[in-house]
């Protein structure tokens, strides 16, 4: 299939949201690939604070990636465990702005369909996570920057399987009406 024509859904939202399972879990119900977030590779060899450089990395590892991957989709379906916009968002909460050249380039990305993971599962900690005390905060940046993009998206909330199989209707009900 011409990598035009698969459909790119992108599983974003605050930190500990459940986004990489959920993006893993849809990928084989779908029976398709995902592409992981490159920023938790990227981010794990970091002996230091990252600087907006490091974010300017990502962002490029991230498109990288993506361009890398997603000749390997199956069913014209892809599903993306986060996506550039994040890079927007961490840079101009930590870095009070964007650099001119990112900005450019994530004005070219299309995703089908966001799935926004609500903040109503219990933090779980890990290395690469920041901000415990900011997730309402950041749900109110992701609303606030998909509605921007005039962005088709729905927020998944639900606890365990509960939220993995509102992810998956949401994914079937878009797939039934583009087809």
């Amino acid at each position: 299939m011409s990598v035009d024509k698969i459909l790119k859904i992108a599983v974003v939202g605050p930190e500990s949201t459940g986004k990489s399972v959920v993006t893993e879990q849809l990928a084989k119900a779908f029976d398709t690939i995902y592409i992981p977030e490159y920023s938790r590779e990227y981010c794990q060899g970091l002996d230091r604070n990252y600087t907006l450089e490091d974010e300017v990395n990502i962002f490029w590892g991230q498109l990288a990636l993506e361009k890398e991957m997603i000749s390997k989709a199956r069913n014209g379906l892809v599903f993306c465990d986060t996506m550039v916009l994040t890079v927007k968002i961490w840079s101009d909460y930590l870095f009070s702005g964007t650099p001119p050249e990112v900005l450019a380039e994530l004005a070219k990305q299309h995703y089908d369909l966001y799935l926004l993971m609500d903040i109503d599962l219990p933090w779980e900690d890990d290395e690469l996570r920041d901000f415990p005390n900011l997730r309402a905060y950041f749900m109110s940046v992701w609303h606030k920057e998909l509605k921007a993009r005039n962005a088709n998206y729905q927020v998944v909330s639900g606890l365990g399987e509960n939220r993995f199989e509102n992810a998956k209707r949401i994914v079937a009900n878009y797939l039934v009406d583009v087809t």
